[in-house]
């Protein structure tokens, strides 16, 4: 997918969106918008200081821009297959670059090498282009400028706590001065930790692009895709995998901080860390493709987490790291995207009760123990370190608690809590099955039968003809759609189609649906939560309404950015995109949704 924009706007006269490319390597990620200026990036990792925050600042500064003079035209898109990003751009003499943007990620010496390295190359293509680098990194969430070392071939870029090197061909003087010359046939810019580059820029920068190139295609060949939309879930699936802390297994819900789910609502949220959850969400559709590396390097995230936990009580987030505190502040250097702050760091959703979180833990490795292809020990040993997180699951389930959407001044039973508590005993039941444990199988059978009586005693609403989102209560809200999709109740079950009807008569707005529509702790709900839209696109396709799930997921398609990505939630009367980018659990509905409704391979080769 590409994206093509009109003549060039300077640095202050545009109007922040969305409309961003993600380049990364599982260490570090940055975004970068449709004028090829880097926006956004932490350092040294997904939840560092932004060293680059123009996406929630509005002084003129916190962005690495490279740009012609007189700029008429704009094309992006990303090399085939990878997670390097190309730009084109054309001023109005008929001048032309093309500049290349990644992060170096391959095999070397039998490990990967994810370098805290950000690598443009700027190729003149035709005429005389005037190119301009402005490079105005900020550091302590947008507080302090940072100071600036030169050196013969480089510069530094000093904060508190670390340093920035740009090493580059480019004439030093015309950095340090934001001064337009015209680039040789290529010029390179490595900005990097603060170490000697060992060979030219030139030729660093040549070799790690063959190489990453190489490692992503690599990568993308060894996928299970789908045979319709075969793009759209790669750009998915590299997303998500951009999305993974490779060093611990976590996986991050977004990249970014603070953008508002909807204008001046302040409901903004750091998502820079893992939650559980949506953690599973991930895992399972990139097992689905068939790349269950990130299921295995999770799993020893999980096993860290459980070790550490007291009494096996999780906390629905942890830092990338582990991190069991994440204590929410605000940065208040920093005027939020388009000026809806506050800009906040950390999320005091850690102290949250959330029930959920043991169910989720459960199905994330579950597949350990089925899949041969798997060498990752998966014995009683392993099950065992599981058990004990069912037994949690088995003594909350009645238990209220702050639900899937994390409300902060309420707490119920809630259905979907209830739900997954379910799921953790009945694949826990499945696991000693399949181990030939067959006392501990019964007993976890017992106790799942005795969660599903609970759930359909108390959450079916005979009034409603639906289950509920609490029980005894009488609110809808989407999270009850999953319950044909963790096999609680078949697609052909009357209270299961009773569900899924009554969800799209509440929470449907247009082609797009809401994830409750009941007032929160913020108001009413303004805007369309992405992901609810996507598990209404497979729960219509499982009940058979194969044709209006399909529109849905082509609407959902057309509104995605330019580069294929999606962010948490929706304007449903604009399509305008808001929430943090891009979404882990948006780029899973993308990937599910095209599994449900692809033709197969065998009907159509």
């Amino acid at each position: 997918m590409a994206g093509s924009h009109g003549p060039h706007a300077g640095p202050r006269d545009r109007t922040a969106n969305l409309n961003l490319g993600l380049i990364g390597n599982g260490q570090i990620a940055a975004l970068i918008d449709d004028r090829a200026r880097i926006v956004w990036g932490c350092f040294p990792d997904f939840q560092g200081d932004p060293l680059f925050s123009q996406l929630v600042d509005e002084r003129d500064r916190g962005y690495y821009e490279v740009t012609i003079d007189n700029c008429a035209s704009v094309e992006q898109h990303y090399q085939r297959n990878t997670a390097i990003l190309e730009t084109r751009m054309r001023d109005t003499n008929g001048g032309e670059i093309r500049l290349v943007d990644f992060v170096p990620q391959f095999w070397q010496y039998g490990r990967e090498f994810r370098p805290l390295m950000i690598v443009r190359q700027i190729k003149r293509i035709a005429g005389t282009p005037r190119v301009r680098i402005r490079l105005r990194p900020v550091c302590n969430y947008g507080a302090d400028d940072v100071r600036i070392t030169r050196g013969s071939n480089h510069l530094r870029y000093v904060t508190d706590n670390r340093v920035m090197r740009l090493t580059t061909d480019v004439p030093i003087g015309y950095v340090l001065d934001e001064r337009a010359f015209v680039p040789n046939e290529t010029n390179t810019l490595i900005a990097a930790s603060d170490e000697t580059l060992p060979e030219a820029p030139s030729e660093v920068g040549r070799r790690f692009l063959e190489q990453t190139r190489d490692h992503w295609r690599d990568w993308v060949r060894t996928l299970s895709i789908p045979y319709d939309w075969q793009q759209s879930v790669i750009r998915s699936a590299i997303t998500l995998k951009l999305s993974t802390y490779t060093e611990t297994g976590a996986v991050v819900a977004a990249m970014t901080t603070s953008i508002p789910e909807a204008a001046n609502t302040a409901r903004n949220w750091d998502y820079r860390h893992c939650w559980l959850r949506d953690s599973y969400f991930v895992i399972r559709a990139l097992n689905r493709l068939g790349a269950t590396r990130t299921m295995e390097n999770y799993l020893e995230y999980i096993i860290n987490l459980v070790a550490n936990a007291d009494d096996n009580t999780l906390q629905p987030v942890y830092g990338i790291n582990g991190e069991a505190e994440l204590t929410e502040t605000q940065a208040s250097h920093l005027a939020g995207y388009r000026g809806m702050g506050p800009v906040r760091i950390g999320n005091d959703a850690y102290r949250q009760i959330q029930h959920d979180v043991y169910g989720s833990v459960i199905l994330a490795v579950a597949q350990i123990f089925f899949d041969e292809r798997l060498v990752h020990l998966k014995d009683e040993a392993l099950f065992r370190h599981l058990e004990p997180l069912g037994e949690k699951a088995l003594a909350n389930y009645r238990t209220p608690d702050a639900g899937i959407w994390e409300y902060r001044g309420r707490e119920r039973i809630h259905t979907h809590s209830a739900l997954l508590c379910w799921v953790a005993c009945d694949r826990l039941r499945r696991i000693a099955e399949h181990l030939g444990l067959d006392n501990d199988a019964q007993r976890w059978r017992t106790s799942a039968d005795e969660i599903h009586q609970a759930i359909c005693d108390n959450a079916w609403n005979e009034q409603r003809n639906s289950f509920v989102e609490s029980f005894g209560g009488e609110d809808i809200d989407a999270s009850l759609l999953l319950m044909n999709e963790l096999s609680f109740l078949p697609s052909d079950d009357p209270r299961y189609i009773g569900t899924v009807e009554a969800v799209g008569e509440t929470l449907r707005r247009g082609d797009y649906l809401f994830r409750y529509a009941a007032a929160d702790d913020f108001g009413a709900p303004e805007n369309a939560f992405n992901i609810c839209t996507f598990w209404y696109i497979e729960a219509l396709s499982s009940i058979g309404r194969h044709d209006e799930a399909q529109h849905l997921f082509d609407n959902m398609l057309a509104h995605r950015s330019d580069l294929g990505m999606l962010s948490e939630d929706i304007d449903p009367k604009t399509g305008e995109l808001w929430g943090n980018y891009p979404q882990t659990y948006s780029m899973v509905g993308i990937i599910n949704a095209a599994l449900h409704l692809s033709r197969r391979w065998e009907e159509v080769i």
